[in-house]
């Protein structure tokens, strides 16, 4: 464990002495905080090994509640974090319910040497079987060259892809336009995917969501001391990407401090951390998205007219599904298969009386709102074929993705509401759904009105298979 680098939370200033005074002989850093609040800034600025968190903050308050609160929000922040619980003798069974929540192991209080040093050697020794298994991944993925694109279908996608496959062996920067649920990220995958770049890293990033103290630290790194809490040198998400594909996503929302930043990273092409003076030459290739129209924004001076003429040497504009019905049966068809197989129902097509309504429907989600409609008719669907009313619950409604208010036995009987359920995982399931289907795929505007991250919902949107 000498190169590790631990996380120790706990509001007890003996505790963290101790403990660390045990663990600094046997690993290579060992940070130590009271203060639970710091954890966000911590984990945006550190990349940790494990974890060890206390599961109570507050003097004789030990229902654990906080210690579940931070462990849902380590893991929103990265949910391959591996979290090792402090708790008391006492708290096994509220210990056993947190590894349900996503803890890796948990340690009691006081604890015996040998056995705490075994479960951190554990939980490190997880993480980095992890890290090498995302590794034989990736390069697995980018063996496959191409086939990162199988989702791309339709005739009407035809001529997209005709110009990736003369785009992509290139290392001209790409500007890809579209609404959202188009496929823009598939898209820069395919491009990255047919390159000479396949074999090297595909970084992907909603630099949307970056916030103006996080925008420099999180693309292009910082050194240690730059600011409170910086203890140690980190790469940005460019030097990360060096040698392969960086894909900033949602690049029109982007301020315009945060413009003039990146338009000196890509003009000069280097990077400096923050706090240091040294410039890093880059090597990479960029694409970008957005649902935006950036001259529009250049017009209005919401955009630099520099940057843009930077980042679209090649223009790929996506079209809506709408503009695109003869799309809608291959996909729809697609997507059936997926969750038939997912879902286990013996569903065996779409009616000819459902592709007709899907096709007269307007799709303002896009292809992501067709991906939810033909799961919920797989979920609701009577044997042999999915019917209209498969796809929406109220066949008197406009629109195919009402939110469903019940469910189908193998039968073919109604079942009960599936709100009645006090399975707590399905009841978050539906609510995410429902939500999903409410703001047509939009995480942003989901995870607003459900009270979450966008990092959250995406863990959650991960766990659920949605």
């Amino acid at each position: 464990m000498q190169d590790a680098k631990l996380l120790l939370v706990d509001d007890d200033p003996d505790v963290l002495l101790a403990a660390r005074l045990l663990l600094k002989r046997h690993v290579g850093a060992v940070d130590i905080e009271k203060n639970p609040e710091k954890l966000p800034f911590l984990l945006n600025n550190n990349r940790y090994d494990a974890i060890v968190l206390d599961m109570n903050f507050q003097r004789d308050v030990s229902s654990g509640r906080e210690g579940f609160a931070w462990l849902d929000r380590i893991l929103d922040i990265d949910p391959k974090a591996r979290v090792v619980l402090f708790t008391a003798y006492g708290d096994v069974e509220m210990a056993v319910r947190a590894i349900k929540a996503g803890a890796v192991d948990f340690v009691l209080k006081p604890w015996q040497n040998d056995k705490f040093l075994d479960t951190i050697r554990g939980a490190v020794k997880g993480k980095k079987e992890e890290l090498e298994e995302l590794e034989d991944a990736q390069k697995s993925t980018r063996k496959k060259g191409s086939q990162g694109s199988t989702t791309i279908i339709g005739s009407a996608m035809r001529p997209i892809l005709d110009t990736v496959e003369q785009v992509a062996p290139t290392d001209a920067n790409v500007l890809i336009l579209g609404e959202n649920g188009t496929g823009k990220d598939l898209i820069a995958r395919a491009i990255h995917d047919n390159s000479h770049r396949k074999d090297k890293p595909f970084v992907s990033v909603d630099v949307g969501a970056l916030t103006e103290s996080l925008f420099e630290s999180e693309l292009f790194g910082h050194v240690k001391g730059a600011f409170t809490d910086a203890r140690d040198d980190r790469a940005g998400r460019f030097e990360e990407a060096n040698g392969g594909t960086i894909f900033l996503d949602e690049i029109g929302n982007l301020t315009p401090s945060q413009q003039a930043r990146l338009l000196t990273v890509l003009q000069q092409r280097q990077v400096t951390r923050v706090g240091s003076n040294k410039a890093r030459a880059l090597d990479v290739r960029l694409i970008c998205a957005t649902n935006a129209d950036l001259n529009e924004r250049v017009a209005e001076r919401g955009f630099r007219q520099d940057l843009l003429y930077r980042i679209n040497t090649i223009e790929l504009h996506l079209p809506p599904l709408r503009e695109r019905p003869s799309d809608i049966g291959p996909l729809a068809e697609f997507f059936l298969k997926k969750y038939a197989k997912q879902y286990n129902r013996p569903v065996s097509g779409l009616s000819p009386a459902l592709l007709a309504e899907m096709k007269q429907y307007r799709w303002p989600g896009n292809v992501r709102e067709l991906q939810h409609a033909v799961e919920r008719a797989v979920i609701l669907a009577r044997p042999d074929a999915a019917r209209p009313g498969d796809a929406r619950p109220d066949t008197s409604s406009s629109t195919l993705l009402e939110p469903a208010n019940f469910v189908f036995r193998k039968d073919g009987n109604a079942a009960s509401p599936v709100n009645e359920t006090l399975q707590l995982e399905d009841m978050e399931r539906q609510l995410i759904q429902q939500a999903m289907q409410k703001h047509r795929g939009s995480i942003t505007d989901v995870a607003r009105e459900l009270g979450v991250s966008r990092q959250a919902l995406y863990r959650r949107l991960e766990k659920f298979g949605l």
